[in-house]
């Protein structure tokens, strides 16, 4: 069994949206960083996506753990076009794509971005990867909201739409073992 300890990245505080887009995290609560680090397990190895938002989180929960090279495939989804826009913005100049996009999640992807399909399809390749390369191993996966919602997505055997009626927040723990048989989601979106 491989157990995933899915980590969301620390606060980036951008009223817009933001997939690949290199903004920092607000690490200042460093009472949460500390109980985030402290609930994992010790000898867990740690990566991260390549964004510097949740490479920093890594380093900040670390806690002496093993870390692993960057992943670039544990990105965000990649918001084209939409990509640090306001979301009434888009709705004003898109607003059927940008419902479909929301509602209808799974082909339907922003000019130059990404569908949820291929978000998931990438992110899960990433995450087999790693479990093949380091089956049995507790892994601290310090990604982002769509990249954890995937995981869930497979995990629980959801639809777009049912996964995306879960929360994210934050410096949440969402944990999800591998095993022989399947898939067990033990927690989502905890705050420890």
């Amino acid at each position: 069994m491989t157990r995933l300890h899915l980590v969301r990245h620390g606060p980036t505080h951008a009223k817009s949206m933001v997939g690949w887009s290199d903004l920092p995290a607000d690490l200042s609560d460093t009472d949460l960083v500390g109980r985030v680090a402290d609930f994992l397990p010790d000898g867990a190895l740690i990566v991260s996506s390549d964004l510097i938002r949740a490479a920093d989180t890594a380093d900040a929960i670390a806690n002496g753990r093993h870390r692993l090279p960057h992943d670039p495939d544990l990105r965000e989804i990649h918001f084209g076009d939409w990509e640090l826009r306001r979301f009434a913005e888009i709705e004003e100049q898109d607003p059927d794509r940008l419902r479909a996009f929301w509602e209808n999640p799974g082909d339907v992807r922003a000019p130059g971005g990404e569908s949820w399909h291929e978000v998931s399809n990438r992110v899960s390749a990433a995450v087999d990867r790693l479990i093949e390369i380091h089956t049995g191993l507790d892994l601290v996966i310090v990604a982002h909201f769509g990249a954890i919602l995937t995981q869930v997505q497979r995990a629980e055997n959801l639809t777009a739409e049912q996964v995306f009626a879960h929360r994210i927040h934050n410096l949440s723990i969402t944990e999800i073992h591998k095993t022989p048989t399947g898939w067990d989601l033990v927690r989502i979106n905890h705050l420890p």
